[in-house]
Formats: structure tokens, sequence, C-alpha cells
């Protein structure tokens, strides 16, 4: 059985509701499956529990006013529903290294927004992002970088945004390529958490196989499930076998026509083939002989 519609019901649940009191029967009903039942693929599927999962969304919350706002921090706490400012120190430390008052001095108050944003941007144009590459038809028009503002969990999540983009046949990537090495004869996931903005044609997730000729032998790039329009951090998947012969895997984030697309906590797993591939590359098997030559054959 397939539960991501549950899983990405439950998350935008969460998205809507982090300002409030959440339980976790709440977000079970939201998604409209058991408490017990969903608690467990909850946590299988996004990799740790709902309530650790709030938890970091709203620390996350936190962070971002800390370094753009002087909102109090007792006010902050309270508005992350922490029972008391202590209790969130706490938290915060565990979560991030240091208390909320030396982090906001030192992430936000030494530099400033802007010149946080200036020196980030240089350092992106200067040195890139450390593993990602930015390609496509017109990475021209495009911009990937880092954003310490708009964060799913920890410090900072990537981005990719249109800068001049203006056709709908227009599009770019931030992706990645390895060896296949490890995976080889698997079947493996792709999943990350994603937030868009404005996207007018679509953004998703992709990833591609390929053999030692540089022939496509599996390819998934989430046309059939597109995200379009603004929409809050969800997570979403790819699943792929990797044959033997494979040489290479190549994923990443793409984006089509005009639009901003954050992203943030790739993660690649070996499933079993009881979770259902997400393959759109149609494999042509090569015959011994022709076949059904007069067209009588159904």
């Amino acid at each position: 059985m397939r539960y991501h519609p549950m899983i990405h019901q439950a998350l935008s649940y969460i998205e809507a509701h982090l300002e409030e009191e959440l339980t976790l029967e709440d977000v079970a009903a939201a998604a409209a499956f058991s408490m017990y039942h969903f608690h467990r693929i909850f946590q299988q599927q996004v990799g740790i529990t709902v309530v650790d999962y709030v938890r970091s969304r709203r620390l996350a919350g936190a962070a971002s006013l800390l370094m753009y706002t002087s909102e109090a921090i007792i006010d902050i706490a309270f508005g992350c529903r922490f029972e008391s400012q202590e209790a969130f120190t706490r938290a915060f430390k565990k979560e991030y290294g240091m208390p909320p008052g030396r982090y906001r001095k030192v992430m936000g108050s030494i530099n400033g927004r802007a010149e946080i944003r200036e020196e980030q941007t240089m350092t992106n144009e200067r040195k890139g992002m450390k593993g990602w590459i930015l390609s496509g038809t017109n990475p021209s028009l495009y911009e990937m970088g880092t954003d310490r503002e708009t964060v799913h969990m920890g410090k900072v999540s990537g981005y990719l945004k249109s800068v001049t983009a203006t056709s709908a046949d227009q599009f770019a990537t931030i992706m990645q390529q390895f060896k296949a090495d490890r995976f080889r004869g698997e079947r493996i996931k792709l999943s990350a958490f994603i937030q868009s903005a404005d996207v007018e044609v679509f953004t998703g997730l992709w990833m591609r196989v390929d053999n030692a000729a540089g022939d496509t032998i599996q390819f998934d790039n989430m046309s059939d499930r597109p995200i379009i329009g603004t929409k809050s951090w969800n997570l979403y998947s790819i699943v792929l076998d990797v044959p033997t012969g494979s040489d290479t895997i190549s994923f990443g984030v793409l984006l089509s026509g005009k639009g901003k697309v954050w992203m943030d906590g790739f993660t690649f797993e070996k499933v079993d083939h009881r979770t259902e591939s997400t393959n759109m590359q149609m494999n042509s098997e090569i015959l011994d002989e022709p076949i059904n030559l007069s067209f009588e054959e159904e």
C-alpha cells in the first residue's frame, strides 16, 4: 500500500497549524488514520516521530525570527508553543548548538540581514554550493543558492528560482551525479522536502539512472504529479531500480518557467519491491525475431 497521500495530507495540516496546539490525535485525524497506525507509518516515511517533526519545524521558524526580527525571545518561545522560555532554550540549544540569545547575536546582529544575504550571494556566485551544480536548458535565467530565512529544519535550505525566465519552455535544475556502484541491483527511493512559491509551469524532484554508454534506463521527473503554484513544505519521493548494468545516478530538483522552489533533507534508501517504482522510462526489449507481421495478433 502507498502512504504518500496520507503523509502529504498530514504534513500540510501540520504546516497550517504550527502556531496552534497540535496533538498526535489531531494530525492522525486529519490524515484519516488511526493514531497508532498513523504514528508508525509517519515515522517510517518521514524518519522521525510526529512530535519531533513538529518541534523541529517550530524551532526552524524560531531561528528565522531570531535572525530577522527583534521579537522578544520569550514571545518567540510562547509563539512556538513552548510552555516556558527555559524549555524553549533547552530545545533550541539541543537543535542548534547554542542558546537562542547567542544564536541571535552570532547569526544576526553581527552582520545584519542585508550583509548576511550579500555575503551568502557572493559565496554562492564565487564557489557555488558544495556538490551541487546549476544546469538545464536555460541555467543563465535562473539562480540557485542557500536560504537562512526560509528553512525546513536546521540552519539553511537550498533554493532554485527564476530570474529572467519568461517562457514555459525554459527550465533549470539544481543537481548532482554520482556512481551507481553502491546501489547496483537495488531499488532505491530518493526523498526530499520541497516548498514552492508562484510556480507557473511545474517543479519537482527528478532522478535518472544511466548505463556506461550514456543511455537512460530509469527515469522520473514527477511530470505526472507536478508541484504547481505556492505549496508549503511537504515530502516527495521517487522510486527507481538500479539495474546491474547501471553506471551513474543523477538527481535534483527542476523548475520550469517562473517561480521559486526551496529544498531540504535529501535522502536515499534501499527499498524492496513492495515499494512501487515510479519509473517513467519505457524500456523496449529487443526480440529474438519479428512478430505480428500481419497485424492479426492481439
